[in-house]
């Protein structure tokens, strides 16, 4: 279904001769996207995808890594990283909503779409980048645990919570952990808010779509730090529950994306 733009016209910022030109968008924008991704989630619904997808995988994650003493510093990690590969998991989302925003059809088998045109191979690009940054912070995250807690003796599942708040080494372990975890999500937002989105949109290559993904975000600092903050205030609360929300958040954050992705590139 195609949006009508009611904000105060933005004024594009020059671009580079093989970039398109981007917007300085507002708070209103990024209210107006999730307002928009919203409406697309209640029309399009993907809570029941991710239900029965996502969920199980997250619990079989969780138990795996419980029951293995060794590994159970990377539950919390893993989990938190979700945020990292949702661009990823959201093309599907940008498809739909591309489609009802021109009135065309947009049936759940044109999710996978993405994966079998033009785009296939910038998103496969991407994705290896998505993936890189993931395991880099798994490594980061795993490493601070053995400078922290796992520097006195091996975590167990039952003192989890015990030596996490009422030791040193576990506040430090919270604060550098949140540190790193705050500077990995900033470079997934600067890097794929855009550059996802446009490879579906448009017939880009994978650089092109990352320069103007950088390019968007220091055009528009305080709005996309302001975007970043609201992504994961909606991914802490999806968590509630036992992740039984994210079923709900991360298919509404895929729509929103496309929407804010809309607002910052010239088409």
């Amino acid at each position: 279904m195609p949006t009508t733009w009611n904000a105060t016209p933005a004024h594009p910022s020059a671009a580079a001769p093989d970039l398109p030109e981007i917007r300085r968008i507002s708070t209103h924008d990024l209210n107006w996207a999730l307002a928009e991704g919203w409406r697309d989630f209640t029309e399009k619904r993907g809570d029941l995808i991710f239900l029965g997808l996502l969920y199980p995988i997250v619990c079989f994650l969780a138990v795996l890594l419980a029951s293995n003493a060794p590994l159970l510093p990377l539950l919390f990690p893993l989990v938190a990283g979700l945020s990292i590969a949702g661009p990823a998991v959201a093309s599907g989302f940008y498809e739909l909503a591309r489609r009802r925003e021109e009135g065309r059809d947009s049936s759940w088998w044109h999710f996978l779409d993405p994966l079998n045109g033009r785009s296939r191979t910038p998103l496969a690009m991407l994705t290896a980048g998505i993936a890189i940054l993931f395991i880099g912070w798994l490594v980061v995250a795993y490493a601070l645990y053995q400078a922290t807690l796992g520097a006195t003796q091996p975590m167990q599942v039952g003192d989890v919570f015990g030596r996490l708040f009422t030791t040193t080494e576990g506040w430090e372990l919270i604060v550098l952990g949140n540190l790193a975890g705050a500077g990995f999500a900033v470079a997934t937002l600067v890097l794929a808010a855009v550059s996802f989105p446009m490879v579906v949109d448009q017939p880009v290559d994978a650089a092109t779509a990352l320069r103007t993904s950088i390019r968007a975000a220091r055009e528009n600092p305080r709005e996309m730090l302001g975007w970043g903050m609201r992504v994961a205030g909606l991914m802490l609360l999806g968590m509630i529950p036992a992740a039984i929300g994210l079923a709900v958040v991360l298919p509404w954050l895929g729509y929103a994306t496309w929407h804010l992705y809309t607002r910052l590139v010239v088409r």
